[in-house]
């Protein structure tokens, strides 16, 4: 099972999916089913909490929000240290790095969704 959104170019080794134009590291998909579920929910759960804190502008409560969003990305293996042994490419375009060819070879819809 894939830890990459469906809708978006996953690099063939699972490590990344591409939006925006730049590589984002897919879950950890070593995660037992139960615990991703739960870290999902907490980060979907976070990631309300900002917005509400936003919208009342709370600087200490949109504060807080976001560091239980980055813990649960951490959890998740989306941040932090990577569940693979080498590089980390996250964040940076598909083509500045090894999965330029990979990248290239996929064909013009494939690299529309990722853009």
């Amino acid at each position: 099972m894939s830890t990459c959104p469906d809708h978006l170019p996953s690099t063939p080794d699972g490590r990344y999916f591409v939006h925006g134009g730049r590589l984002w590291r897919c879950t950890n998909p070593d995660l037992a089913a139960g615990d991703k579920d739960r870290l999902v929910k907490e980060l979907m759960s976070a990631r309300r909490a900002v917005g509400q804190a936003k919208r009342s502008a709370d600087e200490d409560a949109e504060r807080a929000a976001r560091a239980r969003v980055h813990e649960a990305k951490v959890a998740l293996g989306e941040r932090g240290p990577t569940w693979w042994d080498g590089p980390d490419h996250n964040r940076k375009k598909p083509e500045n790095t090894p999965y330029a060819d990979w990248w290239a070879a996929l064909d013009d819809d494939a690299r529309r969704a990722g853009q």
